[in-house]
């Protein structure tokens, strides 16, 4: 489980495909405080240490997660933002992540507004259900509000302590990016759909 608040960001030194899917090599400073087996949010995928050396953590990166993700388009120097899993005791910001990305965006545009950014993001219809206007969504594991939503696209607002601490300064349109939607909301949905299911049994019998 994650907050959605980056802690560092990381340099991506190799991606080396492997037989069942890629090996990741990460540059950071959180390398020394990493154990093995340890959970990691890369750009919001929950990814699992398999190896520290120096200053870089290496992880596998799944055929799975590299087709319903961005992972499998890592390059070498790239900058990823990287969290470690939350602590029991420790303060809570942001919201409940998971690092199970529910689908991949579209940034359509970037525009600036004084010190702080818009940025519009195209998503796929089937994640609709689960967004709503001021509520928390993950973008490439940094939490934000949705501050405005359309069909087909939502609006955040970045502010500049986030714009210069994550990688949100290098995307462009016509970027992709990792979308996960808010626990809370997938609990809702999963029981409407059951009692939507249920009611319809029960007018077949």
């Amino acid at each position: 489980m994650f907050t959605g608040l980056i802690e560092s960001l990381g340099h991506v030194s190799g991606v080396t495909p492997t037989a069942s899917g890629y090996r990741v090599s990460i540059r950071t400073a959180l390398a020394p405080d990493l154990s093995l087996g340890e959970s990691v949010a890369v750009n919001g995928v929950c990814l699992t240490v398999t190896s520290v050396e120096g200053g870089l953590l290496h992880a596998d990166i799944g055929p799975e997660t590299a087709r319903v993700t961005t992972l499998g388009a890592l390059r070498p120097d790239q900058r990823v933002n990287l969290e470690r899993s939350m602590r029991a005791d420790a303060r809570f910001g942001g919201h409940f992540v998971q690092g199970h990305v529910d689908a991949t965006g579209l940034v359509e545009v970037l525009r600036r507004d004084g010190d702080s950014h818009w940025l519009t993001i195209a998503f796929p219809m089937n994640i609709a259900p689960l967004l709503i206007a001021k509520g928390s969504v993950c973008v490439d594991g940094i939490s934000l509000t949705v501050a405005a939503l359309r069909d087909g696209q939502f609006d955040v607002m970045i502010i500049p302590y986030t714009w210069e601490h994550t990688t949100l300064s290098a995307l462009r349109a016509g970027d992709r990016v990792n979308l996960e939607c808010d626990v809370i909301g997938k609990y809702v949905s999963r029981v409407l759909d059951l009692e939507v299911k249920r009611q319809r049994e029960n007018v077949k019998g």
